[in-house]
């Protein structure tokens, strides 16, 4: 069957390969290296802004000393060289002020929060959308497409291993950031190019 490289669903166009591509996320080998390399921060709604703030005492007890500094001193988020708004990085490097460690490994600390009923708010949607990375384009209409990055080749051989789909493995993601309905139209699309897609 040909796919096409874009379909559209309501006013949100997919990439196929969020269709296609096999992916889930393998703590055990990477760590969590998501969360301290990169060249910019996680990125952020506007609305988020306020989040990371609003909920700073239900998470900040799993930050770094050095996460509380970072806040301390540009707040709870920065604006990158592309314009956008996106997490600090401590010392100007890689590391997400909002990371924390635990067993040789990294996790974000508002999710830690989160899993632990203290906070509400899981943590921003482009970390929890990844590897979907979405983009609004001038017409209005969002974007998403396929991330592919050299740490997390591991999840993408894990997730073709256990035959687990990228859209399955967002799925409460997908529904929380663009709803119940796209997520069940998206999965009708899926299934039509993928038939042994359970």
């Amino acid at each position: 069957m040909n796919v096409p490289s874009i379909l559209q669903i309501g006013d949100i166009l997919v990439s196929s390969e969020v269709l296609t591509e096999y992916f889930c996320c393998d703590y055990a080998t990477c760590r969590g290296a998501c969360c301290i390399i990169g060249d910019s921060g996680a990125p952020l709604q506007k609305n988020e802004t306020e989040l990371l703030e609003r909920h700073y005492p239900q998470y900040e007890g799993w930050m770094s000393s050095a996460g509380h500094e970072k806040i301390a001193e540009t707040g709870f988020f920065e604006v990158d060289r592309d314009g956008d708004l996106v997490t600090p990085l401590l010392h100007g490097g890689e590391e997400c002020a909002y990371t924390c460690f635990e067993d040789a490994g990294c996790f974000c600390a508002i999710e830690r929060a989160h899993c632990a009923g203290r906070c509400p708010w899981v943590k921003p949607i482009s970390c929890r959308l990844y590897p979907i990375r979405a983009s609004v384009l001038r017409n209005g209409l969002t974007a998403l497409n396929l991330h592919h990055w050299d740490i997390c080749k591991c999840a993408f051989e894990k997730g073709k291993r256990e035959k687990v789909p990228v859209w399955q493995f967002l799925r409460e993601p997908l529904i929380d950031a663009y709803g119940a309905d796209f997520y069940a139209e998206l999965s009708a699309v899926a299934r039509q190019l993928s038939p042994d897609t359970l």
